[in-house]
């Protein structure tokens, strides 16, 4: 029986899915995607999952595109159908769905980049709420130098707000690669690890994120979005409005009373 194209495992509460075609540095190729949708689904139906990590096996984190897929699809078209029409509706049906999933997830999802981010593997990391990358990890849009198409999976999406335009069209535009200890620098990822300490980082990070009040993580998105388009006086309302709803609820009322306990809050269920 051979091996599946994403592993998926619970440890302590911690949903970890795992990349794994490492032969090929982990492409985006159809049986990756499927089981990436497959492990979003299983975290939402999973009640015990509090958070998820994401890696890969191997020395890549996930290289973007299933090229050769593409080659051999481009030679010899299945029902006459173009290889743009086929790419464009594998991103309807799978590409997208899990960006948008994995940061509508009802949990915090924390990215561990093991080695290269490149074209979809990117934006397929940077969909994560927190990304820790290894010391030997890089990230690279060949999309414009390489191949003439535009970046994809939301790269430009995140980079531009997380590094500003000059830096996210610098990307784009040259191709060069983006070490992680520059990504962190610039603000691209939380953090850059030694590589031996990346998955026990991660680990514990996403073990300290699970035990946050089940609605945070949402809550947290929904003011960071605001943030993006609010004026001043519009991001005060919404957290007033905010603060007003929460404060009456379960969540501060256990921290009010661990703080009065002088013991640590704990936060139940999702």
């Amino acid at each position: 029986m051979s091996a599946p194209a994403v592993e998926y495992g619970v440890h302590a509460g911690v949903a970890v899915v795992t990349l794994n075609e490492p032969e090929r540095m982990n492409p985006l190729s159809e049986a990756v995607q499927a089981g990436l949708l497959d492990a979003i689904a299983r975290v939402h139906e999973d009640r015990q999952v509090r958070a998820l990590l994401l890696t890969g096996n191997g020395r890549g984190f996930c290289v973007g595109a299933d090229l050769k897929d593409f080659g051999q699809r481009a030679d010899q078209p299945a029902d006459g159908e173009s290889l743009g029409t086929y790419v464009g509706n594998m991103m309807e049906e799978k590409a997208n769905p899990i960006v948008r999933g994995l940061q509508t997830l009802p949990v915090p999802v924390v990215c561990a980049v093991n080695g290269a981010a490149a074209g979809g593997g990117f934006g397929l990391a940077l969909a994560a709420d927190v990304v820790v990358a290894a010391r030997s990890a890089y990230f690279y849009l060949p999309f414009v130098p390489a191949l003439g198409v535009v970046p994809d999976m939301g790269a430009m999406w995140v980079a531009v707000r997380a590094i500003g335009r000059a830096r996210a069209a610098a990307l784009a535009l040259t191709g060069n690669r983006l070490s992680a200890e520059q990504a962190e620098r610039w603000g691209l990822i939380w953090s850059c690890v030694d590589d031996d300490q990346l998955m026990p980082q991660a680990m514990t990070l996403a073990q300290q994120l699970a035990a946050l009040p089940a609605h945070a993580v949402g809550e947290v998105r929904s003011l960071l979005d605001a943030a993006e388009r609010n004026t001043l006086d519009e991001q005060l309302d919404l957290e007033r409005a905010r603060q007003q709803e929460l404060i009456d609820g379960e969540s501060f009322r256990e921290g009010l009373s661990a703080f009065r306990e002088r013991r640590k809050a704990v936060f139940r269920g999702r």
